[in-house]
């Protein structure tokens, strides 16, 4: 390979890697064309899959900052460009290597950070992203239901306790006035109070 065709690699795998949030090195020693084309099929929606020369691609995770595959750049290499859900890439390849042992995950890195096989392997078992959105997304609905409750509970309790007796006061109908024939025949008539009173009103 040319110098500047190494370089225009070198610089398209370091693009990539700042361009994923993740990516996970593997060796597919064995594996057939059709089986690296299902793992390619299986993770696409998540991560695209790039068999890589070693000394290109150590180059290149050099530029882009990235020394989690330090050591491990040995043997027919290829990596996960993870650029969706890396919990789904994650499993993908799990799943794959799973049914498939000649698939060997060697490292990974997440945002910046080293992971080992094993914890590529936990990585994998978390639940992936939209169920932990549907999860809080629910969690928040619960919470708002309640704090809606203990704003309008007192409201109705309230409007409860006025109509009991608003059908109280109705049951007992108005007060029955004193009997006139109680009073003295010569006693006059007391005087109708007329004052009328303003309630809430300012003192004048």
């Amino acid at each position: 390979m040319a110098n500047a065709e190494k370089s225009a690699a070198i610089a398209e795998i370091a693009d990539k890697f700042r361009e994923s949030g993740a990516a996970v090195l593997t060796e597919y020693r064995g594996l057939t064309v059709k089986q690296l084309s299902e793992l390619r099929n299986s993770i696409r929606e998540h991560a695209t899959y790039a068999v890589v020369k070693n000394t290109l691609t150590e180059r290149a995770a050099q530029e882009a900052g990235i020394s989690a595959f330090d050591g491990h750049l040995q043997g027919p290499s290829a990596i996960a460009f993870v650029t969706g859900d890396p919990v789904e890439a994650a499993k993908g390849l799990r799943d794959f290597a799973k049914a498939h042992p000649l698939l060997v995950i060697k490292a990974g890195v997440l945002d910046g950070k080293a992971l080992s096989p094993e914890e590529i392997t936990k990585l994998a078992d978390l639940e992936s992203r939209e169920v932990l959105l549907a999860k809080l997304a629910g969690a928040m609905k619960g919470s708002l239901n309640k704090a809606a409750y203990l704003f309008v509970a007192p409201l109705s309790q309230t409007a409860r306790v006025v109509d009991a007796l608003r059908q109280k006061v109705e049951a007992q109908g108005p007060a029955t006035p004193a009997a006139a024939d109680e009073a003295p025949a010569t006693e006059a008539p007391a005087a109708e109070a007329t004052t009328d009173v303003a309630e809430g009103g300012d003192e004048s």
